[in-house]
């Protein structure tokens, strides 16, 4: 029987809080490192990439995106049949906000970036600088694109750096309002190319 103290109080049995191993594996599939790219695609069966039944739930992680263009939008697309990544979907975002200064800090739902059964691209990262330090970094999860059944959600988070000396934690979720299968996703800029950064995709089981 194992032991824990906390602030001189005991829990006995540990393993009632569960263990590491049960929050799943992380199985990398496929990294792409942006150079003045137009867009960053994970295809379904091209390339190494899986995004099929073999996982239940996707994680794509990018680092460091750097724009060519400043105060434009870091966005995301996914394709569920043909070729064209239009899925439709309804979001919603909130995000919270400091300035460098520290002048001005709040936290707020941004009516401006989501989505009502939209096909545009999703915001994920608004307005990031281009200066030789500005980026943005985060995660989106896509839970089971191969149903058939169900829509497709997904939840993102990022932080960038905004054009205007800001750092904005950004949250958005939503879903493709689709049951068919979403075989492909994208990202890019709103403007211009992407012009470094690494997207890492993984399956969680």
């Amino acid at each position: 029987m194992s032991i824990i103290k906390l602030n001189n109080r005991s829990v006995k049995d540990a393993s009632v809080f569960g263990s590491i191993s049960s929050l799943g594996t992380l199985s990398l599939i496929k990294k792409q490192t942006a150079s003045s790219s137009a867009t960053i695609s994970f295809v379904d069966g091209s390339s190494g990439v899986t995004l099929d039944n073999s996982f239940k739930e996707y994680l794509f992680i990018f680092k460091n995106i750097h724009p060519a263009t400043d105060g434009v939008h870091f966005t995301v697309g996914f394709r569920d049949g043909g070729y064209n990544y239009d899925a439709t979907k309804t979001t919603t975002m909130f995000r919270a906000y400091h300035s460098e200064a520290g002048d001005a800090a709040a936290v707020a739902y941004d009516t401006d970036h989501d989505l009502a059964q939209s096909t545009d691209f999703q915001r994920l990262a608004y307005g990031v600088g281009n200066g030789n330090d500005e980026t943005t970094s985060g995660y989106l999860h896509l839970f089971n694109p191969s149903s058939t059944t169900f829509v497709k959600h997904f939840i993102a988070n990022s932080n960038m750096y905004y054009e205007a000396d800001y750092t904005i934690n950004q949250f958005t979720a939503g879903y493709c309002n689709v049951t068919a299968v979403i075989d492909a996703v994208q990202f890019k800029m709103s403007s211009g190319n992407i012009d470094a950064g690494d997207i890492c995709l993984y399956g969680l089981s």
